[in-house]
C-alpha cells in the first residue's frame, strides 16, 4: 500500500487504519498514482475556509502543489461526533460506511482531477459521484456480512422497485 494513513486525532478508535486500508483495498492502484497520505484530524484547520464550512466539512482533498503530492484530510469532529448517548451510538453504527463514502470521494476527487482524461469541469460533480457509487458498492459486497449476502439476490427486484417509486414520486410532485 503506497498511501500512508496518518492518524493525529486524540479520539481512540479502534482499527481506524485498517478500516481506511479496507476501503483504499477496492481502489485501483493506478488511481491511487500521485496521492501520498490520508491524514484523519479532530477537525480540518484550512485557514482558506469559513469556521461554518470546517465545522461541517467530512473531508478534504489537497491537490498536488509544488514541492508535494496530493493528500487528503479526514476530520473524525464530523463523522464521529461527541454527543449523548443515543447520538454517539447512531453515529457509531454508521462510522464504517461514512468513513468508506469519505475516502472514496476523495479518491475520486483526485483520479477526476488528476488522472481522468476527457472530464469537463461541468461534469466533475457527477462524474465523481458515480465512481463514489460504484466503488462503495464493491466495498459493501466485501465487508457488508450476512444482510448483504442474503439480499444479494432480490437486489435487481428490489433496483426495480426503487425506480418505480421514484418515478411514482416524480409524477406526484410535477402534479402539484
Amino acid at each position: 500500500m503506497n498511501v500512508r494513513i496518518e492518524v493525529l486525532s486524540p479520539q481512540m478508535i479502534k482499527g481506524l487504519d485498517r478500516k481506511v486500508e479496507k476501503v483504499l483495498e477496492v481502489v485501483p492502484q493506478e488511481h491511487l498514482r500521485g496521492f501520498s497520505k490520508i491524514v484523519v484530524v479532530d477537525t480540518i484547520m484550512e485557514p482558506r475556509l469559513s469556521a461554518t464550512q470546517r465545522a461541517t466539512l467530512p473531508g478534504l482533498y489537497h491537490p498536488k502543489m509544488a514541492g508535494q503530492s496530493a493528500w487528503a484530510e479526514i476530520s473524525l469532529n464530523v463523522l464521529a461526533p461527541k454527543e449523548k448517548f443515543p447520538k454517539r451510538l447512531l453515529t457509531k453504527l454508521a462510522l464504517n460506511s461514512n468513513l468508506a463514502q469519505v475516502v472514496l470521494s476523495l479518491i475520486a476527487q483526485h483520479y477526476q482531477l488528476t488522472l481522468s482524461k476527457g472530464v469537463k469541469k461541468t461534469q466533475l460533480e457527477p462524474a465523481i459521484k458515480s465512481y463514489v457509487e460504484r466503488h462503495f458498492e464493491k466495498w459493501r459486497e466485501r465487508e457488508g456480512g450476512l444482510r448483504v449476502r442474503l439480499l444479494k439476490p432480490f437486489k435487481p427486484q428490489l433496483d426495480k422497485l426503487a425506480r418505480r417509486l421514484a418515478k411514482k414520486y416524480r409524477s406526484e410532485l410535477a402534479k402539484k
